[in-house]
């Protein structure tokens, strides 16, 4: 390995690294790379940057998620050019040595392999570091009519439009969100839901639930589709769906399969599946086998303690 220093983060250096690793490979890279930031105690984050002759080479950082405060995170790039030569492991045992006392010590990672980009470069250095696989998260486009149309008439449940802003949906996508994260325990709460889900900023642009019966007569959600802005005019629109954990995955399945029949009567829509929503994640492995749904992305999420 070259001679290779180690300074914390500072101002400017996102731009001086942009010109290093070039464009982001996925939205999820995009993402990440801002997680490279100034130290911070609250949050926990460190942040260094690996230089050769004062050059920059490679950064990383480990941060702590309010959330999912079992494991840190850890991002690490390193340029093109200087890859293979230890630099990327040297950053992290730099970051390693910078964890305080009281932060957890297992770290987690993740990359994203894309049409065209099989990432092999990053899924050789997380198994190098030891890291295994705890998840899978796959961004997947449904086409339109690939499931028949819902008949309502001959049994009592009903859809209903709900505000994003509802009580009553907010709680129901807090709990499922909780009960789909055992791999990676979160401690999401009401208030989160709102603001990372559901809130205007986020792009919810609005919710469909699927009742057992009408709501006057007791009847409690099944099955919710909150829809987003999608990032461009002519993208099939983002939609989170999701179930009620009181209930069986059985009780559910097929709820949330007249759900996303019905989004899909007319257009196509993107949804982000982990192996962990085991209804959903069912239900598009069937539609896929079927070339009724197509893959566009998945992201591996692996951890040091898996």
């Amino acid at each position: 390995m070259a001679d290779v220093d180690f300074r914390p983060w500072r101002s400017g250096d996102d731009l001086e690294l942009l010109q290093v690793f070039g464009d982001p490979r996925s939205p999820q890279a995009h993402q990440d790379r801002t997680m490279l930031r100034a130290d911070s105690d609250a949050p926990f984050s460190r942040a260094l940057v690996a230089t050769v002759e004062d050059v920059a080479v490679g950064a990383g950082v480990v941060f702590a998620s309010s959330l999912h405060p079992q494991r840190l995170w850890l991002y690490v790039e390193v340029a093109p050019d200087n890859r293979r030569q230890g630099i990327g492991r040297a950053l992290v045992g730099q970051l390693r040595a910078l964890i305080p006392a009281g932060q957890p010590t297992a770290l987690k990672a993740r990359y994203t392999v894309t049409v065209g980009d099989p990432a092999e470069a990053a899924a050789g250095f997380c198994a190098a570091l030891g890291l295994r696989g705890i998840q899978v998260s796959r961004d997947v486009v449904l086409e339109p009519g690939a499931l028949a149309e819902p008949d309502f008439e001959s049994n009592p449940r009903v859809i209903e439009d709900l505000s994003t802003g509802s009580v009553e949906l907010t709680t129901l996508v807090m709990d499922f969100y909780n009960a789909t994260h055992d791999w990676d325990p979160a401690r999401m709460t009401v208030g989160s839901a709102q603001r990372m889900l559901l809130d205007e900023n986020t792009g919810a642009q609005g919710a469909l639930v699927l009742r057992e019966r009408p709501k006057a007569e007791g009847g409690r959600i099944l099955a919710f589709a909150v829809s987003y802005v999608p990032a461009r005019a002519e993208a099939p629109t983002d939609v989170l769906v999701g179930h009620n954990p009181a209930f069986s995955d059985d009780e559910v399945a097929e709820a949330v399969r007249d759900m996303v029949a019905m989004l899909i009567h007319q257009y196509p829509i993107k949804l982000e599946v982990d192996s962990s929503m085991f209804v959903l994640s069912s239900l598009v492995d069937a539609l896929v086998g079927l070339e009724q749904a197509t893959v566009i992305s998945t992201t591996q999420i692996l951890a040091s303690d898996a």
